[in-house]
């Protein structure tokens, strides 16, 4: 690690994690970004959008309702129509993914946050304010069939903090651990995945299109940026979609659920893969935290 930047080895880890409603991961394509997501100046930056509308002082911002944006490595789906410039999404722990977001005009922005992304019940704590205001900040479903060919993700995602324009240890440690995981993923016979996720809109839009016909579970390692606490790099976040199974067709214990992992190294790779992954155990001593299909914390 630079001078100076060194692994916090010693503060407790368990429960170092932020409470949030819906993780919004934006496929950029892209390794790294500038320290600030939402600063980012390419012409198309939909993690800015969302964090007007959620962030602080924004038209949606709802302090018992956390909206995490983040961006990552992951391409997005190739459009119908190839003139037309979009943006994919996934959407976790509701595990969807939003293939085609049309990046020109705000109209799909505001059909992803009322249709997926605002609450359907607001918290208690709102119950004065007037009918307009609270009807406003809640869920409306007739907006999801606005935005085609959304599906079930049913791929294991494996995300690695490596945004080194925001601090230089995510951005040594997290390309290595992508690399590791990868690798030790294929040797237990998954198949990783790199390219983007295929949509036929000819066949709807509510179930996952595609998959591996040679039946192996689907695995897709990316990069993402900042979740926060970059002295515990490396920082991995390993979604179980709802349904998984592990060997033998049992469910797998932590299956709907996102579990955080600090410290990690290329050496617990291999580790992770096999107690996490393949049989639904937690690895304490590296454990931050994680959440559930109910968006409850999960702490040790």
């Amino acid at each position: 690690m630079p001078e100076g930047l060194d692994i916090d080895f010693k503060s407790n880890l368990n429960g170092v994690i932020s409470g949030y409603a819906e993780q919004v991961l934006v496929c950029t394509g892209r390794d790294d970004w500038t320290s600030r997501i939402e600063d980012e100046c390419d012409g198309d930056n939909l993690a800015a959008d969302l964090k007007e509308l959620f962030g602080r002082g924004g038209r949606y911002s709802d302090p018992f309702h956390n909206i995490s944006v983040i961006n990552s490595s992951f391409p997005s789906s190739i459009p119908p129509r190839s003139e037309l410039h979009s943006t994919s999404a996934y959407l976790l722990p509701s595990f969807k993914y939003i293939p085609f977001l049309p990046r020109i005009s705000f109209d799909s922005v505001e059909a992803l946050a009322k249709g997926f992304l605002l609450p359907e019940k607001l918290h208690s704590a709102h119950d004065g304010l007037s009918p307009v205001h609270r009807d406003r900040l809640t869920r409306k479903e007739a907006y999801q069939g606005l935005l085609p060919g959304v599906q079930d993700v049913k791929d294991v995602l494996v995300l690695i903090c490596g945004h080194g324009g925001r601090d230089a240890r995510c951005g040594i440690v997290g390309p290595v651990l992508r690399d590791e995981f990868e690798q030790k993923l294929a040797l237990r016979d998954f198949d990783v995945v790199t390219a983007p996720v295929e949509v036929n809109l000819a066949f709807g839009n509510t179930e996952r299109i595609g998959g591996d016909v040679s039946g192996k579970s689907i695995a897709r390692v990316g990069l993402i940026s900042h979740i926060g606490g970059h002295k515990f790099a490396g920082n991995v976040i390993v979604y179980v979609p709802p349904g998984y199974e592990v060997q033998g067709g049992r469910p797998h214990p932590l299956a709907g659920c996102g579990i955080w992992y600090g410290r990690v190294e290329p050496k617990h790779v291999e580790g992770l893969v096999e107690e996490t992954i393949i049989r639904g155990n937690v690895v304490e001593d590296m454990f931050r935290g994680g959440i559930d299909a109910k968006r409850r914390i999960l702490r040790l």
